[in-house]
């Protein structure tokens, strides 16, 4: 019994911090999307659109990374 407990915490976390990704993942991905629909609804890209995008899309790479190992 004492051994299974460790192992279901381990899977909870797992499970958790998956989840969190994906539901970061999802944002970013909308966040992007929104703002590349609002830049160029106008017609007109400003620097400050562009800037807007490139830093949304900077930490949406980074966002990649902190990818969760796979439990194997």
């Amino acid at each position: 019994m004492k051994d299974q407990k460790p192992s279901d915490s381990k899977q909870f976390v797992g499970n958790l911090k998956n989840g969190i990704w994906l539901f970061g993942l999802s944002s970013w991905v909308f966040g992007i999307t929104d703002r590349s629909i609002a830049s160029f609804a106008d017609g007109y890209l400003s620097a400050l659109d562009l800037t807007q995008l490139f830093t949304a899309a900077t930490f949406f790479v980074a966002w990649l990374f902190l990818k969760p190992a796979s439990r194997v």
